[in-house]
This record gives C-alpha cells, structure tokens and sequence, in this order.
C-alpha cells in the first residue's frame, strides 16, 4: 500500500513559488489499479515523483508500507525504491545494447553484494516474461521488438525485485489504442494477480475501463475517486 497524506509540492517561480501537489490526499490499495488523470500541467508527473521518493515534498506524508519516505535520508529512500517500489517510465528506456531478458537480469545487480537476491530477481525474471506474453521474443534487443513489446519488457522490469507498489506514468502515450489497451489490461492482470499497489497516470480516458479507481488532478488537487468508466 502507499498512501499520500496531506502532501503539497512548491517549486521556485521568479520571486514566488509555485504549487504542484496542493494538500493531496490519496491511497493506492494492494490489488487496485488507481488511475489519476488531468489536463496537461495539472500536477500528476510531480504527484508521481513525489509517491516514486524522487522528490521530497514541502509538507505532508508518503506512507510506503509502514515507512514513511519522506524521513529517510537519500540513500535510504534510494534502498526503499529498490525494495519496494517499481517504476514504469513513460518511455521504457531500455538499454539498447541488452536482450530482454538481460534487462530484468540487471536489476539483479542492484542489489549489491545480496547474492540471494540476486538469485531470486533472476529466477523470476523469465517468470515475468512469461506473464508478459515475451517468452519467444527474450533474447531479442529493443530494436528488434515493437513499442507495445518494449513497455511490456518495462512493465516486467520494474515488477521484478517483486516490489508492493507499481507507479507507472503515462504507459500507453507512444502506443495505438490496441496495443495501447493491450498493456493497460497487462498492468490490471498484474496488480491483481501480484497483489501490487498500483498507481498509474494516463490522458486516455478511452482506457478508463482498465482501471478500478479514477482519480482526476487539476490545479494540483484531487477529485474524490470515482469507479473507473464513471464521470
């Protein structure tokens, strides 16, 4: 689970500040995709950032679990992320050189010295490929996959550390609407499937439907959650 109580996020704006994340409230339960949309500067990249650890708020808390984030130090909100959280970027951003397979197989490096762990983000990482429907295509390079190929390798690489929160951005953004709804239902099967805490922030309300709670951001404030496909 993660929860954001009462968060507010100001950036510097000439003499001022400007606000971002304004007193935001929300959790994201085990099991439920929770989707947050919004017009284009609405605040939903840096609400993002802010449940990701990457940006520490100005006031407010960020429950991962029973930790809250915004205590730790920098290398210790990095260890939290690398435990607990997983990130799908808007652009996959695959290393080019790397089969897919070997881009869940890095994540084991991460780890340090934890052989165990190592061993364990391995042996689940041909798992995930086959839950994302790449099997036959892991030891292809990015190149040589297609967009909707290339998110679904990003979606099993930030899944493969097993963590209890999936944050994912923006996921279907490069993609046709069928391939498009082909990942949104790939990350609803998972989040019920794994049991993850899933936060995800799309403009396509036309895969609303992939969604069990929608959130809707303007100005940096939240919308009280809706049932997906409603308002």
């Amino acid at each position: 689970m993660i929860t954001l109580d009462d968060v507010t996020l100001t950036f510097p704006d000439g003499d001022g500040r400007v606000t971002a994340v304004d007193h935001v409230a929300l959790t994201a339960p085990p099991g439920v995709v929770t989707g947050l949309t919004g017009p284009s500067g609405s605040g939903k990249s840096s609400l993002l950032a802010v449940a990701a650890t990457l940006v520490r708020p100005d006031s407010g808390a960020v429950l991962v679990g029973d930790v809250d984030a915004t205590g730790l130090s920098r290398a210790e909100a990095t260890a939290l992320r690398r435990e607990r959280i997983g990130i799908v970027p808007q652009q996959p951003q695959l290393l080019a050189a790397l089969s897919a397979r070997e881009q869940l197989h890095v994540m084991a490096e991460l780890g340090g010295r934890d052989r165990g762990r190592r061993a364990r983000v391995r042996a689940r990482a041909d798992d995930l490929l086959d839950a994302v429907g790449l099997t036959a295509q892991a030891g292809r390079r990015p190149a040589q996959l297609s967009g909707g190929q290339r998110q679904r390798v990003a979606i099993a690489r930030a899944l493969v550390h097993a963590p209890s929160v999936l944050l994912v951005d923006e996921p279907t953004s490069a993609l046709d609407q069928e391939r498009g709804a082909g990942v949104m239902a790939l990350v609803a099967r998972l989040t019920h499937e794994l049991g993850t805490a899933t936060l995800l922030v799309t403009h396509d309300l036309v895969h609303a439907p992939a969604l069990d709670v929608l959130l809707t951001m303007v100005d940096g404030r939240l919308s009280a959650p809706v049932p997906a496909g409603v308002g």
